[in-house]
């Protein structure tokens, strides 16, 4: 058979969303690089993508629906094999026990970022829950802070114009691993510096980026905002605020100045554990050079101040006016200016969508332990691995182990989850179907076309759910539409057609120029174009309307710190994503077992060394990790990289055992970085499995 060559999408939850050419076989994907075209991604994919097609072809990929027939929590020797209508028609019995007993709110569907595609991920599963009236699921559990401190700032998830950061002549790397996280932004990051820009890290953590800037400052986890707020009073102390772009610009400037006045560098610096002269000189270079750029990460949201911090950060570049020109301001995320809309495709004005609770789902534990009345009782996963990344996992285990909860599984692969479901449905992968994918960090949206042939009897999500509507009775036209015109609605409200991204693939779909500076004159996506550093709205939800400083809960908390001295981050690592590739071979032996990473003052306090076995502990539980030794993080400060899966980790448990159910101050997001843990040594043995 010849070989032919497709443009597709990666579909994975990366800022930067690269177009790819897979090579192709009788049917197979045989090859994949990337697309040496794209203005963005430019040809390189990262090195968790680069083997994306082990796991498209792995042998472990599910082939076949599977129904329990033993007990939960088992794994696959619990499951059979069944028939799509068999499986089905258990789902749709299943749903209808739950809708019988407690109404549809009993139903919740839990779905992520386990692709990104707006077809397969946030349309069809959405849509066919809304119609029933099930709980409505609030996605928090990754961008949730961010999202509402940047609402409540800008209008919606806007910023610079990322390819525009080679015109800054300072760049800050904000609690961004861009080397891991955002690999595409770093070129455009070396090309600034190629033209004199000087790079700044921040960080509590000397990740792969920060060792590559030409400064790094570790601020203790959590305290973000109070450097940022330091970092503003300098500059207002020096005479460098852009009053007049302020006053033409912003609302709430004279309250901020007030404020700033309570923040001295010194202050700052105490509060961040920054010695004050690294704080003034940073505050230095920010007052003087312009363009100054903030590419700011999502990983320092997830402490209890993260609203806060996201805000006070990104109100940095207002006080200094960087917005004014090309390469200057902040940016955390691109979605914003992005004009695909899923609402109005997820509840059509022409389908009924009954009002419905909302289930946050950062709190799973909690609301399938007792906190949602009426219980929940029948559980849809797609997209989504809670088992293994939802916070408190010895509850999350609990509740998914009740014998009142049936529960359904869409997946790819055997997961942690699929552990406790009732019927676990094979999908499809991203070279098998439609999808279309904006990015949230660059402006085009690039269309997937399906270019290979489904393992086995996998189906993509969208038929899962069509067959699962009719089964259960429902026969809404909308609920029949296919991947094609669900593309063509969310397509309807932006400047490119499907026909155009059939023919081209992708599009800069934003309306944001290249190289431009979108609000040099203001025009945020505001009622009255200004950004507000006084936000009243946020009064009514018990926040600080002012930008300000949120404490931790835990990280600054000194009464917790005699128990359990030890702050633990769990930071993401070069090859995994999320839980998406923990179990395969290539990247889990990339990323290595479990660690814990140390200082070498807090190792020799508990006389550990390198490589030894401990259990990480609080009261919410423990993981067995073993001991790296190294300087990379602060005394007092630990981490271990996330996305372990439980099942296949020492102890079946990873560091989701020790965070905790706490929403942030907005939005309701997780609390992941601000945990507060103690380690212990164990015997050698609890590693290995020759003792678990």
């Amino acid at each position: 058979m010849p070989r032919t060559t497709h443009l597709g999408a990666c579909p994975l939850d990366c800022p930067d969303t690269c177009t790819w050419q897979l090579t192709v076989e009788d049917g197979r994907a045989v090859g994949i690089r990337g697309d040496r075209d794209h203005p963005f991604t430019r040809g390189a994919l990262c090195g968790k993508v680069n083997r994306y097609l082990d796991v498209v072809n792995s042998p472990d990929r599910l082939v076949f629906p599977m129904v329990r027939v033993g007990p939960k929590g088992v794994g696959p020797s619990s499951f059979r094999r069944a028939t799509w209508d068999e499986a089905v028609a258990r789902v749709a019995a299943g749903l209808r026990a739950s809708i019988e007993r407690d109404g549809p709110q009993a139903i919740l569907p839990y779905y992520f970022a386990g692709t990104m595609g707006h077809v397969q991920g946030w349309t069809m599963g959405p849509r066919l829950f809304a119609h029933l009236g099930a709980s409505r699921l609030r996605t928090t559990i990754c961008t949730a802070a961010s999202g509402a401190a940047l609402r409540s700032l800008y209008g919606r998830s806007v910023g610079f114009e990322p390819e525009s950061i080679v015109d800054a002549r300072l760049i800050v790397i904000w609690g961004a691993n861009l080397l891991s996280t955002n690999l595409h932004q770093w070129p455009f990051v070396l090309e600034a510096r190629a033209r004199g820009a000087y790079v700044v890290a921040i960080d509590p953590l000397r990740t792969d980026t920060a060792a590559r800037c030409d400064e790094h400052l570790a601020p203790l986890p959590g305290t973000d905002a109070a450097l940022a707020l330091g970092l503003m009073r300098h500059v207002l102390d020096v005479g460098a605020a852009d009053r007049e772009w302020l006053e033409a610009h912003t609302d709430g400037w004279s309250e901020l100045a007030a404020r700033l006045a309570e923040w001295p560098v010194e202050r700052a610096a105490a509060e961040c554990g920054l010695d004050v002269e690294v704080v003034r000189r940073l505050g230095d270079r920010i007052a003087t050079t312009r363009p100054t750029a903030i590419r700011v990460g999502l990983g320092l949201q997830r402490h209890y101040g993260a609203g806060q911090a996201i805000r006070a950060i990104c109100a940095l570049p207002l006080v200094t006016g960087d917005f004014r020109y090309p390469g200057g301001g902040a940016l955390c995320s691109t979605s914003g200016h992005h004009p695909v809309d899923e609402a109005p495709v997820v509840r059509p004005r022409d389908m009924p969508a009954p009002p419905a609770r909302s289930i946050n789902m950062s709190r799973l534990a909690a609301a399938l332990t007792g906190e949602a009345d009426p219980p929940i009782t029948s559980l849809v996963v797609f997209n989504a691995n809670p088992a293994a990344t939802a916070p408190d996992q010895t509850r999350v285990h609990a509740g998914l182990r009740r014998d009142d909860l049936f529960t359904t599984v869409l997946e790819q692969r055997w997961t942690d989850t699929c552990d406790f479901a009732d019927v676990v449905l094979p999908a499809t992968m991203q070279p098998e179907h439609l999808d279309l994918i904006s990015s949230y960090g660059h402006h085009y949206t690039t269309l997937n076309l399906p270019a290979t042939r489904a393992p086995g009897e996998a189906l993509p999500n969208t038929e899962i759910f069509r067959r699962i509507a009719a089964a259960l009775g429902l026969d809404h036209p909308r609920l029949r539409d296919s991947d094609e015109e669900l593309a063509r609605q969310l397509l309807a409200g932006t400047p490119v057609t499907f026909e155009e991204l059939r023919e081209r693939t992708y599009a800069r779909t934003t309306g944001v120029a290249v190289g431009s500076a979108p609000y040099a004159k203001g025009g945020f996506p505001t009622p009255n174009g200004r950004a507000r550093l006084l936000d009243p709205m946020l009064a009514r939800l018990g926040v600080d309307p002012l930008v300000g400083y949120t404490r931790p809960a835990e990280a600054t908390d000194p009464a917790l710190a005699e128990r359990f001295p030890l702050v633990l981050l769990a930071p993401a690592g070069k090859f995994f994503m999320n839980s998406t590739f923990a179990s395969q071979p290539w990247h889990s032996g990339r990323m290595g077992p479990p660690r814990l990473h140390l200082h070498p003052d807090d190792a020799a306090a508990r006389g550990l060394a390198d490589g030894d076995a401990v259990r990480v502990r609080n009261d919410r539980g423990s993981f067995l990790a073993a001991v790296a030794v190294d300087d990379a993080t602060r005394p007092g400060v630990a981490f271990t990289y996330k996305a372990y899966w439980a099942r296949l980790s020492p102890g079946r448990g990873n560091v989701n055992a020790v965070t905790a159910v706490r929403d942030a101050d907005l939005g309701g997001a997780p609390t992941f970085h601000d945990n507060r843990v103690e380690v212990e040594p164990v015997p050698a043995e609890l590693l290995t499995g020759e003792d678990r």
